[in-house]
């Protein structure tokens, strides 16, 4: 880790939190509860957000080698992220191009150079081509290289996969994050678990939870809140997305500014990827939770933990294995999950008609104005 840099944005951050510079908004503002429960307005945001922008689908440590292939469901329709041969990135619709057929069942990773239709065996490559089918005599003058699966654009940048639905999707904003996760040394994590969450609740309140500190002491007070102090966030833009930085009970006035790993431990840093990827980098680990709606009041949350290398004793999978349960069993699962379901039950029962926005919750603002600017 010390031979990485952070980035000018990131190193901003951190100075503001040093300066006692927090982000603040300016007054009070609101948001329309329907906007959490109305099935209508759940639809228009599926179609604009999630049907038409890039988003995150894993993190790159998922394949960390050459001919794997991960099938995902949690998008509403089969898919399939492989890593080819020659080590690019693909996300094809998980579905055999001689009948239809899912080509890869359950959710368990291959690691195999041919993908094999379970139905008739037709072979495709790991790249996608349709390698081989049996008695191919059957199939007079047909032509292998159009019945390739059909891909969905994709790319691969900071330790990151990306995919859109969208055929005209613009990847630039994921290229441009690049640097600030390469910081990270993302990419060459090892991903020590991963977990999906059925929360019932609309996917903005998880969102809300990860744009605002005002909670952390509060809510996490038997947990993660005593290493934070109340209320000390910056943030910013990359492009559409948020970035953050929440300041540790360390005193960072004390810190070599120019030291990024003295910097990291005591700073965590969050990004919220529009339209739901939340990445929380602590000190020695990093989170990253794809967020996927189901329905208006359901949402499946993908938690991935990266770690620097894969535990090579005892002592150190105990370690990493408490760090496990504290964020993705306690902080993030029962807490911030937890109080998502419980806003949801209370903005369903129609006894609020708007959500009451703080000068500390400037993230939340932000993002809410983003989501509405894509809706048109």
């Amino acid at each position: 880790m010390n031979m990485l840099s952070p980035t000018t944005g990131q190193m901003a951050l951190a100075q503001k939190i040093a300066d006692g510079v927090p982000r603040r908004s300016e007054g009070v503002t609101y948001v329309p509860a329907s906007h959490y429960t109305d099935p209508e307005h759940f639809t228009r945001e599926n179609k604009a957000l999630f049907k038409s922008l890039p988003q995150v689908i894993a993190p790159s440590a998922l394949l960390p080698d050459r001919n794997m292939a991960a099938p995902h469901d949690s998008f509403g329709t089969p898919l399939l992220i492989t890593r080819d041969g020659d080590g690019k990135v693909h996300v094809f619709h998980n579905v055999c191009q001689h009948r239809g057929t899912r080509l890869i069942a359950g959710s368990e990773i291959q690691c195999a150079s041919r993908l094999v239709c379970p139905y008739h065996a037709w072979t495709y490559k790991t790249d996608g081509s349709l390698l081989a089918m049996p008695r191919p005599e059957t199939f007079p003058g047909l032509d292998k290289s159009a019945h390739a699966l059909k891909e969905l654009p994709s790319c691969e940048a900071g330790g990151l996969i990306w995919f859109s639905f969208d055929a005209e999707a613009d990847f630039g904003e994921a290229h441009d994050l690049a640097g600030d996760f390469d910081a990270f040394n993302l990419k060459e994590q090892f991903l020590y678990k991963s977990r999906t969450h059925s929360v019932a609740a609309n996917w903005k309140l998880i969102m809300d939870a990860f744009q605002e500190s005002y909670h952390v002491t509060r809510l996490h007070a038997t947990t993660i809140g005593p290493f934070f102090k109340d209320g000390v966030t910056a943030g910013d833009t990359v492009g559409s997305h948020q970035r953050a930085a929440v300041g540790r009970a360390a005193e960072l006035a004390d810190i070599d500014m120019a030291n990024w790993p003295a910097l990291r431990s005591a700073v965590t840093f969050t990004y919220q990827l529009l339209p739901a990827t939340v990445i929380v980098v602590s000190p020695d680990y990093v989170n990253i939770m794809v967020i996927m709606p189901q329905g208006v009041d359901h949402t499946l949350v993908e938690d991935f933990m990266l770690i620097p290398e894969k535990p090579a004793t005892e002592k150190s999978e105990n370690h990493w294995q408490r760090s496990w349960d504290l964020l993705d069993g306690q902080v993030f699962g029962t807490e911030d999950f937890g109080a998502a379901e419980w806003g949801q039950q209370g903005l369903t029962t129609g006894a609020i008609e708007r959500l009451t926005l703080g000068t500390l919750e400037t993230g939340i603002r932000h993002f809410h104005d983003a989501v509405a600017k894509v809706m048109g």
